[in-house]
């Protein structure tokens, strides 16, 4: 049998329940001080849900006598433990979910989700990355995403869950919002050691959850219990255990007759030289923890400061090849205060920073000779993070009515500063093409390393309130409740940096033919040297509000089967910095439904499904290059000199001025008409299938099948002229209308409704253009599939492991919201969809398809004193993109270069030309617990990619630089694994 409660993925408490004789009383007694009790239904059922974590004694008693108790319960964050009493013939079978030492392996047939709950406990005994998304890649069907992003705390990765885009996730702790609150790339978590538990969504949220159609990681903070806890750790990983990254040659391949490299002095030469670029880091935590006032008042403390020191060298072909010496700096803390007002009401408060500061210090680098020369100046300092301020309050009204409040609040900062730069000095890109001629052969360079900087008054706010109501009513436990979020952005954007233009010098192989005649500019003529200027500058402000409301009915139809039946509604509303709304989004009904079949009665053999849709708003960045001013320009010249500060002289233009693909020159767009006014949020589409069940006496398998349809997207589209000729269909003069400048914001693949000002003040013209009028074949499309299977054998005093297989794939012609081929981050706002001919041959698999993923963890108890643990990585790899010019003529239909999907003339969807190795990475650890110290000190040792592989994640997908020119980056390694790195540990838990 079965009974759920209430659970869903902001949650920070857990449920008991069980079976025992009707009219009976059940009695739980948490470590947090928490007692409550429910009275045994005629069914024989009871439940107790909303329970902090923590242990409990499960007390049975019988017209006020105790009759049987259950010790040491444990409880899992938003899933429920099954306590019964029953009689001796059917002990084993029902005790086989109660959470003990020596208990038969759970299956919680009271969830109807899919996720991965990792403790405390697991997470002491593993080797893992001390964050969120290296606990969250444990997870099936979680991958690493593209190394070109990075998370809100500066440095971090960022993760893929089931083919979806990096950016369409979401992060909770103790059961608030604290994803990246500008573009939603990442998110803030608790320092390690205060984390208790973190769940894995993969899939089949409840209707309490929206906002996301990637996967959620919510962590839940450890609080203090009726005993006092001291403990802290010390962790060490030396530079002498750190290995350098591989060296990095440019490519040096065979190239296809008429095709020549832009630079054919460099193919084979180094690119980036990487040795002695290791890192290495220590860290201290501390944490506290215990009663104020016992059974009443408790507080939990814990603090971690980290530093990470290294020293990593620029490739060749940067502005100023250069070594930079950095330090991050990352102070958390986190407290909680628990306050048992009594048996029926409690208020919870959660404080959390999470800060990350860089500083770099750089110095040239001679490639020719090898040696680090002069001090050049400080690479960009930034700080990073939140401050986030967390109440929540639960009432138990009465046993079958319980209600809770969370309101919160996040102060993120985005600071950005270049300590010493000349604002004189103009960045040079593409020093190593200067012309020969003038330079002898060795690049003029100013010392400028920093092409973009930021305001240093960037900052982000968030506040959010949430309200949940729970009945149970007979077989039926019912949930109601409001979700909202307001997200604020100030400053935030970038500019080029010195005087806001950058040099980019260039060498045409054909001199002859034009570099970009669609918008106007023509060929170099000469020996084919020459130079853009480039313009570009986003800073803006803006705001979001994100509204929802729920409603949900999860029914115990019988002893075997739960039926969770749930409806949300979302509201999305984005504004610019003048305040009004460019995307306003009502009534997107997102219904679910789950079912979980307990198919013998006895938790041994659980079946489960889900049916669910799920909307993604758009983040504040939206924005940036969208609703806001914005100058994204190029102007093209050849040259006859060049200064001593690299400077080009003796300019000649080769084209009508300032360009730009987009038309982005500053202008402040009307707020009605950068949108589709029928604008469609981004929504998904999941049904899921599976089974677990136990195998023997120690294990549990299963399976489950999972299927992702996107159902629509939201992306940019640039192609004004095709807007033009379809107003002149409709008979609107295109005269009498303000056309717009720049890009419109619009759902690929569905007929869009825009508005264009009249010219003269009276109103607006509608035009409506379908994807055919764009030019476009088919609409947005990205589907996933996979078969996911495990094998898992719980912890029981001596030894766990898990093993999981995943075989997936994620095709279509749509990443989602960024494009990891060229690692653009602008949210919504890609390249992909900006013009027709940048769609042609893009349907296949995409950026985040792994075939094969294997995946391993566990650990073994040698002796009470010695453990040994490890986790292992295999997963097939991404595949390999190469964009060139449009076609076997290499032209340039929309002025976007080599930005097609095309190479060397032919035809090049993603994995075309084949995909990246095979990842195999295998972490080991062993720690010692002396019994003489009663195993509260322990030293451990751990080790990070213990083969040393050096495997390319990221290879530069742009093919040339100018028609029949390909560029000598091209497939060359961007990003790598991190090389093999020890970590030693000493801590002390009393």
């Amino acid at each position: 049998m079965s009974l759920a409660g209430v659970a869903f993925a902001q949650s920070t408490t857990g449920t008991i329940f069980g079976q025992a004789e009707a009219g009976e009383t059940v009695t739980v007694t948490g470590s947090t001080g928490v007692s409550r009790s429910a009275a045994v239904d005629d069914s024989g059922r009871y439940r107790i849900s909303s329970l902090p974590l923590g242990t409990y004694v499960v007390t049975l008693q019988k017209n006020g006598a105790t009759v049987d108790t259950r010790n040491n319960v444990s409880i899992t964050v938003n899933a429920g433990t099954e306590v019964s009493f029953a009689s001796a013939a059917s002990a084993q079978a029902l005790s086989s979910v109660t959470v003990t030492a020596n208990a038969l392996p759970a299956i919680d047939v009271s969830s109807v989700d899919s996720r991965t709950v990792i403790t405390s406990e697991t997470l002491e005994r593993l080797p893992l990355g001390r964050t969120a998304e290296s606990i969250a890649l444990l997870a099936p069907g979680v991958v690493q995403g593209s190394d070109y992003f990075s998370g809100q705390k500066a440095g971090s990765s960022v993760v893929s869950f089931g083919g979806s885009s990096v950016s369409e996730n979401a992060y909770y702790i103790n059961g608030y919002n604290t994803t990246d609150p500008l573009s939603n790339l990442g998110g803030i978590g608790l320092p390690y050691g205060a984390i208790d538990q973190q769940e894995i969504y993969t899939g089949g949220y409840s209707a309490m959850y929206g906002r996301s159609d990637g996967g959620v990681i919510s962590q839940v903070g450890k609080r203090g219990t009726n005993e006092w806890h001291f403990g802290g750790q010390v962790m060490w990983s030396p530079r002498f255990l750190a290995e350098d990254p591989a060296d990095v040659s440019y490519a040096n391949s065979q190239l296809p007759s008429g095709y020549q490299y832009q630079n054919k002095n460099l193919p084979g030469t180094p690119y980036r030289n990487r040795s002695g670029n290791t890192k290495w880091n220590t860290t201290y935590d501390a944490y506290i923890g215990g009663p104020l006032i016992q059974d009443k008042l408790f507080f939990f403390l814990a603090a971690e400061a980290e530093k990470q020191e290294g020293k990593t060298t620029s490739s060749a072909a940067v502005a100023q090849p250069n070594n930079t010496y950095y330090t991050y700096t990352i102070p958390k803390y986190y407290v909680k205060l628990d306050w048992n007002i009594n048996d029926s009401n409690i208020v919870e408060l959660t404080g959390i920073s999470n800060k990350t500061s860089y500083e770099g210090t750089q110095y040239s680098y001679d490639y020719t000779t090898g040696t680090q020369g002069d001090f050049l100046g400080y690479d960009t300092h930034t700080k990073t993070g939140s401050d986030i301020w967390i109440g929540k309050y639960t009432s138990y009204i009465t046993d079958d009515l319980t209600f809770s409040a969370t309101y919160g609040q996040n102060r993120a900062i985005d600071f950005s500063t270049v300590p010493g730069m000349d604002p004189n000095l103009a960045y040079l890109s593409g020093a190593v093409n200067q012309d020969p001629s003038i330079t002898g052969g060795t690049p003029i360079r100013n010392g400028n390393t920093i092409l973009y900087v930021k305001n240093p008054n960037a900052k982000n706010k968030t506040h959010g309130l949430r309200l949940d109501l729970e009945y149970k009513l007979g077989d039926h436990t019912l949930a109601a409740g409001i979700d909202n979020m307001h997200f604020t952005a100030t400053d935030e954007g970038q500019q080029v940096s010195g005087p806001g233009y950058a040099w980019i010098y260039s060498h045409a192989t054909n001199p002859a033919k034009a570099l970009s005649p669609s918008l106007g500019v023509g060929a170099p003529g000469g020996n084919g040297y020459y130079v853009r200027q480039y313009i570009f500058s986003t800073t803006t402000s803006m705001s979001v509000d994100q509204k929802a409301q729920y409603i949900e009915d999860r029914w115990q139809v019988n002893d075997k089967v739960l039926l969770s039946l749930g409806l949300r509604n979302d509201q999305f509303t984005n504004y610019n910095a003048l305040g009004e709304s460019y995307v306003d989004n009502k009534n997107q009904w997102a219904p679910r439904l789950g079912v979980s079949w307990d198919v013998f009665g006895d938790s041994t053999f659980k079946v489960f499904g889900n049916l669910g849709r799920y909307y993604l708003a758009l983040p504040n960045s939206v924005a940036i290059r969208g609703a806001s001013p914005s100058t994204y320009t190029y102007e093209y010249f050849t040259y006859t000199g060049i200064d001593a500060n690299g400077n080009p002289t003796g300019l000649s233009p080769i084209g009508p001025g300032p360009v730009s693909s987009n038309g982005e020159y500053g202008q402040a767009p009307d707020a009605k008409t950068v949108t589709a006014s029928n604008l469609k949020s981004q929504y998904q589409d999941e049904m899921i299938l599976g089974f677990s069940k136990t195998l023997g006496a120690n294990w549990v398998f299963g399976a489950k099948g999972t299927l992702r349809k996107l159902q629509t997207a939201i992306d940019d589209v640039c192609d004004m002229d095709r807007l033009v000729t379809k107003a002149e269909a409709q008979g609107i003069d295109p005269d009498s209308v303000n056309l717009p400048n720049g890009c419109l914001i619009f759902n690929p693949g569905r007929t869009n409704d825009f508005l264009l000002s009249k010219v003269d003040g009276s109103g607006y013209e509608k035009i409506s253009m379908t994807n055919a009028d764009w030019g476009f074949t088919s609409g947005a499309k990205r589907k996933y599939y996979a078969l996911d299977m495990y094998l898992e054998h719980p912890f029981d005093g001596k030894w766990q492991a898990r093993v999981d297989y995943t075989f997936s794939r994620s095709y279509g012609n749509t990443e989602g919201q960024v494009l990891s081929t060229i690692g653009q981050d602008d949210i919504s706002k890609t390249q992909d969809w900006d013009a027709a001919a940048l769609m042609v041959n893009s349907n296949g698999v995409l950026s985040n398809d792994r075939t094969h993923q294997l995946k391993a963890y566990g650990s073994y108890m040698v002796t009470p004193e010695w453990m040994l643990s490890g986790a292992m990585r295999i997963m097939s790899g991404a595949p390999k993109a190469c964009l060139g010019y449009y076609g076997g003529d290499e032209s340039d239909p929309v002025g976007y270069g080599s930005a097609y999907r095309f190479c060397n003339g032919k035809p090049s969807t993603l994995g075309t030309i084949g995909r990246l190795p095979w990842q195999k990475i295998v972490d080991l650890g062993v720690t010692y617990r002396p019994a003489f110290a009663d195993n509260k000190l322990a030293f451990s040792f751990n080790v990070f990619n213990v083969f040393n592989e050096h495997k390319p994640t990221v290879l530069d997908a742009t093919y040339e630089t100018a028609p029949y020119t390909v560029s000598n980056t091209f497939g060359t390694t961007l990003y790598q694994t991190t090389p093999r790195y020890g970590r030693i540990a000493v801590s002390y838990d009393f």
